[in-house]
């Protein structure tokens, strides 16, 4: 039997929901590591904490509010106190903004969504970093947005913070390769799952059609032809915080079944 791809590491998991969260948790478990899972809301982090263990992984919890540096302090040095140090880093928590036109919105929103989505993310990433180097190395992943390449009415909020974010993981996959930590992002598009199918129902419901012709409509706009499931994204998470993709940094992966194809 092989070793896990992540045999042995840290990796620290934000962001924990019943979609990419739980399924980054539980496939970083399955390949070795131990997981620390930070969501502000108990709940989740614990059903996914129980899952892991009962499957004979390790899982940390912390309740965490990436938007207080504080807070981002307190996990970086809870993961190190029980496990001994930080390898691997998913920025999955997010603010979704508040899905109103911009001249119907409030610049307070934005401000709040940026804090989360960007000062909160690089907060929690600055607070990691110095366990990294003492390693000497890791590996950081943003999970981003198809959003910041096809905007869409209502999306501002969400997808200007995502935009920022994109920059600032060149820039850290510049200034930290020196260190040996890479830093990648992925960019899902809709993400298959309990509150997409909820939101195509709704959709459905306004145009007098099934959330099942809403799904046929999108995934129509794909190469594939269907919508990948958080499972299926969180391979690609995987990928970039393993040693498979030891010598890849600074990059953004469209994990959307051909929604989006990034330019040559």
């Amino acid at each position: 039997m092989r070793p896990g791809l992540l045999e042995g590491k840290v990796a620290i998991v934000s962001g924990l929901g019943p979609g990419m969260g739980r399924d980054i948790s539980l496939q970083f478990s399955q390949e070795g590591a131990n997981v620390v899972l930070a969501a502000r809301r108990p709940k989740m982090m614990e059903k996914v904490a129980a899952e892991i263990r009962e499957s004979g992984g390790q899982a940390l919890c912390v309740s965490t509010d990436i938007s207080d540096n504080a807070a981002c302090e307190a996990l970086a040095a809870a993961a190190i106190d029980e496990f001994g140090g930080i390898d691997v880093l998913v920025n999955n928590a997010f603010h979704g903004g508040d899905y109103t036109p911009f001249m119907d919105g409030n610049l307070d929103t934005w401000r709040e969504t940026m804090d989360t989505n960007f000062f909160g993310t690089l907060q929690l990433t600055k607070a990691v970093v110095p366990s990294m180097q003492a390693r000497g190395g890791g590996h950081i992943v943003m999970v981003n947005t198809m959003s910041i390449q096809r905007p869409q009415s209502g999306y501002g909020a969400y997808a200007s913070s995502k935009g920022a974010l994109a920059m600032a993981t060149k820039t850290l996959a510049l200034e930290l390769g020196k260190d040996g930590i890479r830093v990648n992002a992925v960019h899902p598009g809709y993400i298959w799952g309990d509150s997409v199918e909820w939101y195509f129902g709704e959709l459905g419901k306004q145009r007098g059609i099934s959330g099942q012709d809403v799904y046929d409509e999108v995934a129509a706009e794909t190469a594939l032809g269907y919508l990948p499931h958080s499972s299926e994204i969180a391979g690609a998470v995987l990928f970039y915080a393993s040693d498979l993709s030891k010598c890849i940094t600074g990059t953004a992966l469209p994990v959307n079944g051909g929604h989006f194809m990034n330019q040559a």
